[in-house]
């Protein structure tokens, strides 16, 4: 018999599945603190991905580290700060 994945990706064919190619103004995007964002994974990209359960939540720019953005998110009443890289992250106006 085959034994069940346990891994961070399983039960995401729907979430992650993208025919989408990342271009290099996705990997150059810049925020600044305070900017509403939205998390949308991009499935091309495994670097720095968050969580799945993440996924289409909106929050606060709230800090930087190298390349990646700290979000602070309100999750189920408690707030949450996800590291994500910028490809990763959509602009809400």
């Amino acid at each position: 018999m085959v034994v069940k994945s346990h891994g961070k990706h399983r039960r995401t064919r729907d979430k992650l599945r993208k025919n989408t190619r990342i271009t290099v103004n996705q990997y150059l995007k810049k925020f600044n603190i305070g900017d509403r964002v939205a998390i949308v994974i991009e499935s091309a990209s495994m670097e720095s991905m968050p969580c799945k359960r993440f996924q289409g939540l909106t929050g606060k720019v709230i800090g930087e580290r190298g390349r990646a953005y700290f979000i602070e998110i309100n999750d189920c009443g408690k707030p949450k700060k996800v590291l994500t890289m910028p490809e990763h992250l959509k602009v809400i106006k």
